[in-house]
């Protein structure tokens, strides 16, 4: 007898682009010779009671945003093996399982932050951890910093939030987190500028649904200025698009991304160092 699946339709907005990063990551990590490792994504998508099609394409950007995460968190672990993650917004990421399995003898802590239907719904899908304590609030109360055990270092993700977020609540997210945790660092990703003023209601990925407004993004050149603007912030490193599959995620995207002229017009993953 089938386990019933559960039901995901009461998410709205920002949160249920949480089930499209997901449907995403899955459908590249069950392709043959994946670039991602996500047996999880897979079990989860399976177990979820949602209109996955509804969102339409299934391109590589989330594994490929997954996999540029993944490794500044485990260059940040392999020097700070009991530093505390701080996954802020979490949606359905499963980066908690993919980490544990990279690094040998695990002892990173793992605080997860979304609003309460969606960590109600992870602790329904997902399996418990000792190491992991889940907060049902938005990452802008942040009373989630009081709860961080930052005595062994402190890498906070904000996987596909800041801009979804006004530019003064992005911002003041950033120096908040600068501010609090020195010795820290703080992955983020942003889409290119343009976004923000070509569809300022919203980009559509098909005929059955929109994406909610993006109205904050920063350019590369913005981004490398933060060192110069926001206290604490001690180095501002632009991160690589990993290699995906195929001409244009393995050579053209990639290539583009590195060329100077066309830098500043692309999206970015960012990695703040703080001081």
């Amino acid at each position: 007898m089938s386990t019933p699946k559960i039901d995901a339709s009461d998410l709205r907005g920002v949160s249920e682009t949480a089930l499209m990063t997901l449907y995403g990551r899955a459908h590249q990590a069950g392709l043959p010779g994946a670039i991602l490792h996500d047996p999880m994504a897979i079990t989860l998508v399976e177990s979820i009671d949602f209109d996955f099609d509804k969102f339409g394409r299934k391109g590589q950007e989330m594994a490929l945003r997954s996999l540029a995460v993944d490794a500044c968190a485990v260059n940040y672990l392999k020097e700070h093996p009991r530093a505390t993650v701080v996954a802020l917004a979490e949606g359905f990421q499963t980066s908690f399982w993919r980490l544990t399995e990279a690094i040998p003898d695990p002892q990173f802590r793992w605080l997860s932050v979304d609003l309460a239907p969606v960590i109600a719904l992870r602790e329904r899908l997902l399996p418990p951890s000792p190491r992991i304590t889940a907060l049902g609030q938005s990452a802008l109360d942040y009373s989630w910093m009081d709860r961080v055990d930052s005595s062994g270092g402190v890498f906070i993700t904000a996987e596909g939030l800041l801009m979804y977020l006004r530019p003064e609540e992005a911002m003041d997210l950033i120096t908040q987190c600068a501010k609090r945790f020195p010795g820290g660092q703080m992955f983020f990703d942003l889409p290119p500028t343009i976004v923000k003023r070509l569809a300022p209601k919203g980009l559509k990925s098909s005929k059955h649904y929109r994406v909610p407004p993006m109205p904050f993004s920063l350019s590369t050149v913005q981004l490398a200025d933060l060192v110069n603007t926001v206290p604490g912030i001690k180095a501002v490193h632009d991160v690589p698009m990993p290699s995906g599959r195929g001409f244009l995620f393995k050579r053209l995207f990639p290539a583009i991304w590195h060329f100077g002229p066309t830098k500043r017009f692309r999206g970015a993953y960012t990695l703040l160092e703080f001081g």
